[in-house]
């Protein structure tokens, strides 16, 4: 579908004319060779031509589909660094999303709403993508609430890795009753008489979270391919060309990943996806890891679906499950056989991620590693990273430096920032993770959301986090000392996801011989006001020269999707992120910005206390401005 020719750029017959070309824009290229450019050509999926429109004028055909970026910022292809893509896309449309909603009144009004549209047997459930802080209420919903918006469809809310609220139809489907014992690790909460109040606490474990939500309904058949059709479609609406898929529990390889092969094999896929392997089950994990080292190796597949490695847990004994509401879980022994599952990924050439959140694991973790290494066995040209690595201190920075590892951060502290501070201070909320320490390294640092049953999968939002520290809530916990800025925050979130695969020739940036995939954003990312970041994007997305989501002023130019099935899905009618528009007015901005002064000033005061710098009960006022 050729656009119009736009100032002079007139289509001509040349053999190697351009599938598409981008003109009128404000390009970041992300290359430091050249980082600004006004226009770009895309043949058979790879960059042809970077620099402004005359330089794209000869590879204008009679077929070619020029855009008219209208001035606009264009940045290379995001890439979720850790996703759940996999898992999301297979249940994305059986979720009802919170995500972006700012009052539990309007929540409450969704689930209220979908919950009479909701078939028997089926559940409303909502599942990661908000924070209680993200409300005006400042608060959970009740299970009276949960009750009184459905009171016969069964209900499902999960919060974060601490809590779940079920209403009375969800007991009653999951069987939950006074004679149900609590799970290991984990709290069915009781009112009179012993019955469940609707409440289920992680303590600390978040299994029995999972397990209870694993009860309910699934898709089958050419719904999951639908599901995952629009889910992937909703990423790339905010720019998303590829996903680092970080496996999971309740992921199981090879028939959870099925969907995505299928959708592969038939060219349907919208983003780039790099696979782990996870095993599932407790014991077995050494069988399974042997069993995948015969049959695929990391590197298999091709530029749309590859396998990357194992993890993010090797055995499940390593794991330090993440509830902040909950002290650090205390771990057993587990050195013995996480040796064995890293000694045999290494010697089959296989890399690996690892879900670690406190240092306390990295260290253990790390001592394992640096046994390998003084037998040369470590880590023989294999990538490896940690993710999360909330409190990993400067020491253990410094191993991972020696030991040739990445990193992986996500903002799952813009979301559980505030139970993070109450549990551990303002000092270390400060500091979780410690990016600048990290960068200051030299260590590949790559950035993601860990969506979707936590964090939300708008990447801005974890954009807007790594440049300001604020929390969804707008506490600024993360000091200026700990952000980084606008065009670092974006190469962590493209060219190190790309490093992470080993695609950073390929991936990441905008010059010819790399991958054709870019966004044209709604917003300048890089002159827009900052607490404006979440609200930004993209209006047109393209991989691999494909439009594959298109608004605004180029609507219709991507692919159909087929309607989203079944037709009573959250996502027929209310979508997926709620957008909640920008912030207008200069007053009210001026008053934001006055605000946002009064909150640092305050919590760097906190912070100068915590650390002797001053005194607590000290008052800083004159006691005449006291009268």
């Amino acid at each position: 579908m050729p656009a119009i020719p736009v100032g002079g750029l007139v289509p001509r017959a040349v053999e190697d004319a351009a599938d598409i070309v981008v003109r009128n824009a404000k390009i970041h290229t992300g290359d430091a060779r050249r980082l600004e450019a006004g226009a770009l050509a895309i043949r058979d999926g790879v960059i042809t031509v970077v620099g402004d429109d005359p330089d794209v004028a000869p590879v204008i055909g009679p077929s070619t589909v020029v855009v008219d970026a209208l001035g606009r910022r264009v940045v290379p292809g995001l890439n979720d660094a850790h996703l759940h893509v996999i898992r999301g896309g297979l249940n994305y449309v059986l979720e009802l999303r919170w995500d972006g909603v700012t009052s539990l009144r309007r929540a409450l009004a969704m689930l209220r709403e979908q919950a009479a549209r909701t078939p028997r047997g089926q559940w409303v459930r909502v599942v990661g993508g908000w924070s209680a802080e993200q409300f005006a209420e400042r608060r959970l919903p009740t299970p009276a609430e949960l009750n009184e918006a459905a009171p016969d469809t069964p209900v499902f809310v999960l919060h974060l890795y601490q809590s779940a609220i079920l209403n009375r139809a969800a007991l009653r489907a999951v069987g939950y009753t006074r004679d149900t014992p609590d799970p290991k690790g984990g709290q069915i909460v009781r009112g009179r008489g012993g019955e469940p109040n609707g409440m289920l606490l992680a303590a600390p474990s978040a299994l029995v979270l999972y397990s209870t939500l694993a009860k309910a309904p699934v898709l089958e058949g050419e719904d999951r391919a639908t599901s995952t059709r629009h889910f992937l479609r909703e990423l790339n609406r905010f720019g998303l060309t590829s996903a680092i898929d970080a496996a999971g529990g309740f992921q199981s390889f090879p028939e959870n990943y099925a969907t995505v092969t299928e959708l592969a094999r038939e060219g349907l896929l919208t983003l780039r996806i790099a696979y782990h392997l996870f095993p599932q089950t407790p014991g077995q994990e050494l069988d399974d890891l042997t069993r995948w080292i015969e049959t695929v190796r990391p590197g298999d597949g091709d530029a749309w679906l590859r396998l990357n490695g194992a993890g993010e847990n090797l055995t499940w004994a390593a794991a330090d499950f993440e509830n902040f509401a909950e002290p650090r879980p205390e771990l057993g022994s587990y050195e013995g056989e996480f040796e064995k599952a890293v000694r045999l990924l290494t010697e089959h050439g296989w890399g690996f991620r690892l879900h670690a959140t406190y240092d306390e694991t990295i260290r253990r973790d790390l001592a394992v590693f640096e046994k390998l290494a003084a037998e040369g066995l470590f880590p023989a040209g294999n990538r490896w990273l940690f993710d999360h690595a909330e409190t990993v201190s400067r020491d253990s920075l410094d191993r991972i430096a020696a030991l040739g590892g990445s990193l992986s951060v996500q903002n799952r502290l813009s979301f559980q920032g505030e139970v993070f501070t109450r549990r551990y201070g303002l000092g270390a909320a400060a500091e979780a993770p410690p990016i600048r320490a990290m960068l200051e390294r030299g260590l590949t640092v790559a950035a993601g959301t860990d969506a979707t049953r936590v964090s939300s999968y708008n990447p801005w939002v974890a954009l807007h986090w790594l440049v300001s520290g604020r929390t969804v809530g707008g506490s600024a916990i993360r000091p200026p000392q700990n952000r980084v800025d606008r065009a670092t925050a974006l190469a962590m979130y493209t060219t190190a996801g790309a490093a992470l695969t080993g695609e950073q020739d390929v991936k990441g940036v905008l010059r010819t011989g790399c991958y054709g995939d870019l966004a044209v954003l709604s917003e300048d990312y890089f002159t827009v006001p900052e607490p404006e970041i979440p609200s930004i994007e993209s209006l047109l997305t393209v991989v691999g020269g494909r439009i594959v989501h298109a608004a605004a002023e180029y609507e219709g130019m991507d692919e159909e999707l087929p309607p989203v099935s079944p037709g009573w899905s959250p996502v027929a009618h209310f979508g997926g992120y709620q957008a909640s528009g920008r912030t207008c007015g200069a007053g009210a901005r001026q008053a934001e910005l006055l605000g946002e002064v009064v909150t640092e000033s305050q919590l760097h005061h906190r912070w100068r206390v915590e650390r002797g710098l001053a005194d607590e009960h000290h008052q800083p006022f004159a006691p005449c401005f006291l009268l």
